[in-house]
């Protein structure tokens, strides 16, 4: 975006003072403005109920709808690359479930909708030899882990749908994983690519000490309420 200057910097931080200082009401009220902020500031403050936005790379390239392919490869009866109709044309889901960032945040009741990864498992068929997920972004750096009977919950599912709309470039899109009863970083954004494999490959943030089973108020030394 275009430079800014100190005066917006400090104005930024005195709003998230008066947020925290005032409580939920005017958090909430600031976390709208935020949505339509043009430097991204304000995503960086403690309001309530809106998402932040994060990556580990300095920039992420955006997929192009009409040649997007999700590969589901490794230890597969069948290898897979889905093109979004493809993804769209199999059997869909919708669930209404909190997002819980690790770092402190939730967004309430965030309505999301598409395929359940064990659907996709299913359809590819998967090797005895299988034990778990690694999940891998086009981001080219950042990585995730399910264990295959984690994924084969009902509430994990690869999302083609958020907050009403397709999945937004920002939020992960077009595909990114909702690991629904785990912390955000469990959901893998910018998703390109699901590996059947051996044993669990950490992934990208449990390098950095993150719980590999990141269950929501069980992991993590946190006890934030499930979000399921």
């Amino acid at each position: 975006g275009r430079p800014i200057g100190r005066r917006v910097i400090l104005s930024v931080l005195a709003l998230g003072a008066v947020g925290v200082v005032t409580g939920r009401s005017v958090s909430d009220a600031l976390a709208k403005v935020a949505e339509h902020d043009p430097t991204g500031l304000l995503n960086i403050l403690p309001f309530g109920g809106n998402f932040r936005y994060y990556s580990v790379t300095g920039s992420v390239p955006v997929a192009d709808p009409a040649t997007y392919r999700l590969a589901v490869t490794g230890l597969v009866e069948r290898e897979r690359r889905y093109s979004l109709s493809d993804l769209a044309a199999l059997p869909q889901t919708d669930i209404v479930a909190d997002f819980q960032c690790v770092t402190g945040w939730r967004v309430p009741d965030v309505p999301w909708g598409g395929v359940r990864l064990s659907a996709i498992l299913a359809a590819s068929g998967v090797k005895p030899g299988a034990r778990a997920l690694r999940f891998v972004s086009f981001d080219g750096v950042y990585t995730e882990s399910l264990t295959l009977d984690q994924a084969r919950d009902p509430e994990m599912i690869v999302a083609l749908r958020m907050l009403g709309g397709a999945v937004t470039h920002d939020h992960g899109g077009p595909v990114r994983l909702y690991a629904a009863p785990m912390y955000g970083y469990k959901s893998i954004k910018w998703l390109s690519e699901i590996q059947l494999v051996d044993r669990v490959e950490p992934g990208y943030w449990e390098g950095f000490g993150y719980a590999v089973d990141g269950w929501v108020g069980a992991s993590n030394g946190r006890n934030d309420a499930p979000t399921t």
